[in-house]
Order: C-alpha cells, then structure tokens, then sequence
C-alpha cells in the first residue's frame, strides 16, 4: 500500500513537470502532506454528509404534514366526485321527467312544430333557387338558421319567427306577380362588378342594360349571360327595360332558368355552319360561286330577252341582240337563194347559241356536286365518330357530337347549294332555249319569205 502511494505521488510529481504547470503551495509534495490531505477530505466529506442528515431529519415532520394535506384534498375531491356523480344521475331522472311533461303539454303544437321545421327547410332551398331573392337576400339565411335550430336542438319557435315564416312564404307569391325596379350587384361578361338597376319579372327573369341576366343561387350573384338569347328576345328585353308602364311582349323562362340556359347552348347559323367544317366551307364557296353566275345568267338573259322583245316589234334591223344579228343575214345576202340562206341563218343560230347558253353547264355541275360533297362530309364525320367510339367506347355522347354535328351539317350544306342550283338552271336553261326558239322561227319566216318570193 505505501509502494502503491508513494508511486502515485511520483507520478503527480512528473506529470505535473511535464505538463510546465505553476507549482501551487496547497498540493502536496511528498508522501505525507498526501496522507494529510486525504484525510482532511475525507473528515470534510464526513462533515459535509452529517450536515445532510440533519437537515432531511429537520424537514422531515415538514414532508410528513404535506403528505397528510394532499391525502386530505384527494379525500375530498372523491368525496366530492361521489357527490357530483349522484346529483347528475338525480338530474337526468328531473330532466326525463321534465321533458315528459313538456311533451305532454305540448301536445299537438309538437307536431306542430316539426312541420314548421319542414316548410322552412323546403321553403329555404326554393328561396335560394329563386330570383326574388336578389331583391330580398336575407330571407333565405334566416329559414336555414331556423331550420337548424330547431333540428339541432330543442328550441322552439317564438310567435315572431312563425309570422316571419308565413310573412315571406307570402311574400314570394305576392312578388311573383310583379315586375319591379331595383339596385343590384351585377357581374359582368369581363368579370368586372358594377352596381346596376335591375328589371325583375316575378321569378322567372333579370334584365339589365337590354340583356338577360342568370342568378346563381349557390354564391347568392347575378351575372351577365355570356351568350343572349336570339335577337327577338333580346328585343322585348330592352322593350322592357325602357318601358314607363305599358304593356311589352316578353318571353319568359316558367323553369327558372332551364329552358333559356337550353335556349342560349343552342348554335346559331354561323355555329352552325362551322360544325361542317372543312367540307362545309368548301360547299359554301362552291354555292356563293354558282349563285353568281346564276345572278349574272339571269340578269344577261332578262336584257337580251328585253331587246328581242323590241327588236319583234321594230322593223329596223339592230346588232345589239341576237335577234338582229339573225336577221341582218337576210341583208348581207340578198341573192341568195333558199337552201344558201338557210345555212347562213342556221350558221348565226349557231353562233348566238354559245353565248346564251354560256356558264349554264357550270351551274348544272355545282348543282350535282354540292350534294356529292355532302355526302363527303357525311362519310368524314362519321369517321370520326367511329374513331371516336373507337377511343372511348359510347359512355360520353359529347365525344361522338363533333363527327355526328359534321355528317349531319355537310349534308344540310349540300342540299341547300344544289336544290337552289337544280331550280335556277332549269328557269335560266328555260329561258335561253326560249330565246333560241324565237331566233329559229324568225329565221323560219326569213327563209318562206325569201322561198315565196323566188
């Protein structure tokens, strides 16, 4: 043991070189200043622990009384807990017994009630349905909140919330008859909201600034119509607006909105015509072309018919219509006998044919292509709407309306070109052969004439 001390201390002795720390004069330098510390310790450490001692023993009655208190408190709230759980259960027996005897004082008026409970629900969802409440907007919280107060609760309705009821189930019919003046919120086609005067028709429309407007009952606004109905209701709406009393015919919506939402969704003829496509517009072009040329035939032969008329009834030969043209042959050859002048009227004939017959074959070939190409856009449409089919099988009718819009629309196109085209190259067909029926029995009359004379 000393060996064991003694080499402790040579080991804090070099350490303590070898590390170049301070020498201190509390540190020990040789074996017993070593000891003598040791032993200082250990009696401080003693000292230190009996200090200890007696401390926890003084405090102990200390920790002892707290622990008697805290026994006490949870005694007492048990005790108390006990109390509670016996008052409640005799508050439950009161209540059962209360609620008994109310019922039965209620009587009828329950039933009752339950019924006013059941007309304000419905009334609430037809009111937030309806037009007449962007005039009168609070009307339809306040039956949602009486609904669902009485529904979530056992409150029952006072005499003024039953008038209130009645008062505004009898206000939707009496404003159901009216059309009134008032200021509104509007949202507008750009998304702007303007302040507005706003014409209502009972529950079955809005107007403002000529135009009809939609009422949103899930968001409580009212927007413009992004699409107007066509222009006669358009019409009898600013009418309407710009009246001061008297009577103004004017279309109304009985669904609330239903037929004029159908109404607007329906195409108008430019929609209409851009559902054919490709096709469609080339039938079109095809058709504008024929009707010019059958406008041009027909006002080219109505003037020559005009100047064959008059040459037939003067006896001066002009060059300015066929007819004179035919006849000025009887003057350029004189001598000639029946059969040479024959020819050189058939030869005039001839050549005045041409120009009155002149882009008839056009119109009669757009008479027989406009349906062919209808037929085109037929097939090509419903090529489409098999690729269609093909895709996404037949759940989803939208998918297959564009190849259906453009079958049905081409053929439309097609007929609309040639039954037009059919009709006016037969009258003008009729009309340039007439003409040629004249040229061919004034020449008749020239060639007997000159026959009788040789």
């Amino acid at each position: 043991m000393f060996k064991l001390i003694k080499l402790i201390a040579a080991s804090a002795v070099v350490a303590s070189v070898s590390f170049g720390a301070v020498a201190q004069t509390d540190r020990a330098l040789d074996l017993d200043a070593l000891l003598k510390q040791l032993e200082e310790g250990k009696f401080a450490q003693d000292k230190q622990n009996t200090q200890r001692e007696k401390e926890f023993i003084n405090k102990r009655a200390e920790q002892d009384q707290i622990l008697r208190e805290t026994t006490r408190q949870r005694d007492a709230a048990l005790a108390e807990s006990e109390r509670l759980e016996t008052q409640f259960e005799e508050n439950e027996f009161k209540l059962a017994d209360l609620q008994g005897a109310l019922d039965n004082r209620l009587g009828s008026l329950k039933e009752l009630f339950g019924v006013l409970q059941q007309v304000a629900g419905d009334t609430k969802n037809k009111f937030y349905n309806s037009m007449i409440s962007t005039q009168f907007p609070e009307r339809a919280a306040f039956l949602d909140e009486m609904a669902q107060s009485m529904g979530q609760s056992s409150k029952l309705a006072s005499i003024e919330e039953i008038e209130r009821v009645w008062f505004e189930i009898q206000r939707e019919m009496t404003e159901s008859g009216k059309v009134t003046r008032f200021t509104t919120d509007v949202v507008e086609a750009g998304g702007a909201k303007v302040s507005k005067e706003v014409v209502r028709v009972g529950p079955f429309a809005l107007i403002s600034d000529g135009q009809f407007l939609e009422f949103n009952g899930v968001t409580g606004s009212v927007s413009e119509l992004l699409r107007q109905p066509p222009a006669r209701f358009g019409d009898s709406a600013a009418a309407l607006q710009n009246s001061n009393g008297e009577l103004v015919k004017l279309g109304v919506d009985p669904t609330g909105g239903s037929i004029m939402g159908l109404l607007v969704q329906a195409p108008n003829l430019q929609e209409r015509v851009e559902q054919g496509g490709p096709v469609g517009y080339i039938i079109l072009v095809v058709g504008a072309i024929g009707l010019l040329l059958a406008l041009e035939r027909l006002i080219s032969l109505t003037l020559i018919k005009l100047k064959v008329n008059n040459q037939l009834k003067s006896k001066t030969v002009s060059d300015n219509n066929p007819l004179g043209r035919v006849l000025k042959v009887r003057e350029q050859y004189p001598d000639a006998d029946t059969e040479a002048l024959e020819l050189h009227l058939t030869e005039a004939i001839l050549g005045e044919v041409p120009k009155l017959g002149r882009n008839l074959t056009i119109i009669k070939i757009i008479s027989v292509v406009a349906p062919l190409m209808g037929l085109l856009g037929t097939v090509t449409g419903m090529i489409n709407t098999f690729q269609a089919i093909t895709l996404f099988g037949t759940g989803d009718p939208k998918l297959m309306a564009g190849g259906i819009s453009t079958a049905l629309v081409t053929t439309v196109l097609g007929l609309v070109v040639a039954i037009p085209m059919t009709l006016l190259y037969a009258m003008l067909n009729t009309r340039s052969k007439n003409i040629v029926y004249i040229l061919q029995e004034q020449a008749s009359g020239v060639i007997a004439e000159r026959a009788e004379r040789g």
